[in-house]
């Protein structure tokens, strides 16, 4: 499977990150190695969370408030957003569309 992420879902990640590393050094690396873990299970398991009702799926993360909105398209894989569970609840859904 092919993966593809949005540059849209890079620049969140790259400000979540550097906003947990200003406020704690190594924290922005926490961050970056949980996300890259889930991005690597959902690559091994693409569909078993469940398909939402616009046609997505997701994945929290486990210790930061933070998920992994994907959807695929045929071989293709594409994360969509890297957002903060707690801001602006799926403020990136026009993302889907475009795909």
């Amino acid at each position: 499977m092919t993966l593809i992420v949005l540059e849209q879902a890079e620049k969140e990640f790259s400000k979540s990150a550097a906003d947990y590393e200003s406020k704690e050094p190594g924290l922005g690396t926490r961050f970056r190695d949980e996300l890259a873990a889930i991005v690597d299970w959902i690559l091994e398991h693409p569909e078993i969370p469940r398909l939402r009702p616009r046609g997505y799926r997701r994945v929290n993360l486990r210790v930061f408030p933070h998920y992994v909105a994907y959807v695929i398209r045929g071989d293709t894989l594409w994360i969509v957003a890297i957002a903060h569970a707690h801001r602006r609840p799926e403020f990136w859904m026009r993302r889907i569309i475009k795909l």
